[in-house]
């Protein structure tokens, strides 16, 4: 077995992203997880089902009807101050929704873990992003991952921020389902569990206890509930401050340093792709080929979604003349964009940043996107030129759709 010497040993695994978040999970020690299946998360509640039996995790593993009652059940253990986890997808999350504003309005520190996927109908189990869109103002933390190395490192950091008395705010860690949640990756994980739960020690926060009662998520009416409601927005604030922070921290720990917006050639770049999620990694070799063939042209990934990395978007992108928002989801009704590149276009205005922004939506339903599809999005787009931003949204790939 390969180990990984350095500030702490770590040995070499090979593991789908499911896996690797029950790995994770294992590693942080949690106390209570609530599980209920769905494709393609199952597979990571599976895992801790079989830690949990052979004794390698000692936890409550609850085995409840429905998603609606895992994330219910593990904001009650959360309240009573256990360290929680739950993990779902599609469908499952939409049927979450109601309850992830009482797991954030209640600042509980919760970490939940989504392998992304399409919603229904028609029924669809393949990746694509809209179900995490459609949580994006719940106020969760939420992290997109592109490797199963990532997914890791994530899920462990995302306990160091969840449970900061800064924050204490829930973190959602996606990332591809199918794509990801089922392909093998070699990957390191950290030896020592105890190391991994030094870096996330136990610590005190308000909690339901019979010797000092408290009252939690109560009734409040309009002279309180928006100043209650601006104390998220301000722990979203101090958030982004803290995840830099941890992510310096896993740097050092771990010797694999991690950035809300990654860049990759882009300090002479003309035009550049922003991605997210496992595409990356195409996204990555088809710019090394574009290169090859004469292209001034970069990469970029958003990997922290929310809170959104605005100053760190506006450094990659200030030099650029041309920024391609490769979108996974849909944003029905939308005039312009979908949405991430929405949220990229109201942040480079804010910042008055001068540059043409085209926005793609593809690999809906999980259709496929290769280094072959990069490459003929920035020629469609160098081609229609101005036109590009003035169409609005692009649907790449739908058949019977020709911009040109």
């Amino acid at each position: 077995m390969e180990v990984l010497e350095g500030p702490v040993r770590q040995v070499r695994v090979v593991l789908n992203s499911n896996y690797a978040v029950a790995y994770a999970v294992r590693d942080v020690d949690v106390d209570v997880i609530a599980a209920y299946p769905i494709t393609p998360q199952t597979g990571v509640v599976e895992k801790l089902a079989e830690m949990v039996a052979n004794g390698e995790l000692e936890a409550e593993m609850i085995h409840v009807e429905s998603e609606h009652s895992a994330l219910s059940t593990v904001i009650g253990a959360s309240a009573a101050g256990a360290r929680v986890f739950t993990a779902t997808s599609s469908q499952g999350l939409e049927f979450m929704h109601e309850v992830l504003y009482i797991a954030s309005g209640m600042r509980l520190p919760l970490v939940m873990s989504v392998a992304a996927r399409a919603v229904s109908a028609p029924i669809n189990i393949w990746c694509d992003y809209s179900d995490l869109m459609n949580v994006r103002d719940s106020s969760w933390i939420t992290f997109i991952a592109s490797t199963a190395q990532e997914v890791y490192d994530t899920v462990i950091e995302a306990y160091m921020v969840a449970e900061d008395p800064r924050i204490l705010l829930p973190v959602i860690v996606a990332y591809d389902g199918f794509w990801m949640s089922h392909t093998y990756e070699p990957l390191h994980v950290v030896a020592d569990r105890h190391y991994v739960r030094s870096l996330v020690p136990r610590r005190d926060r308000v909690k339901l206890d019979p010797l000092k009662p408290v009252t939690m998520g109560s009734l409040v009416g309009p002279d309180w509930y928006y100043e209650i409601k601006y104390q998220q927005v301000e722990a979203m604030r101090e958030a982004y401050d803290i995840i830099r922070e941890r992510d310096r921290d896993m740097g050092k720990v771990l010797g694999r340093r991690y950035e809300p917006v990654e860049a990759y050639n882009i300090d002479d770049a003309e035009i550049a792709i922003l991605a997210y999620g496992g595409i990356y990694g195409s996204l990555l070799e088809s710019v090394d080929r574009l290169r090859a063939e004469g292209y001034k042209v970069g990469a970029i990934r958003l990997r922290l979604w929310r809170p959104f990395p605005v100053d760190e978007l506006y450094k990659v992108t200030r030099g650029l003349s041309t920024l391609i928002v490769v979108d996974r989801a849909i944003s029905y009704g939308a005039s312009i964009a979908g949405p991430v590149a929405l949220e990229v276009i109201a942040s480079l205005h804010r910042m008055r940043v001068d540059l043409d922004i085209v926005n793609y939506v593809a690999g809906i339903g999980g259709r496929p996107v290769t280094e072959s599809d990069f490459k003929g999005m920035l020629e469609l787009a160098l081609k229609l030129g101005r036109r590009a931003r003035e169409l609005g949204t692009l649907y790449w790939g739908v058949r019977g759709v020709n911009y040109e």
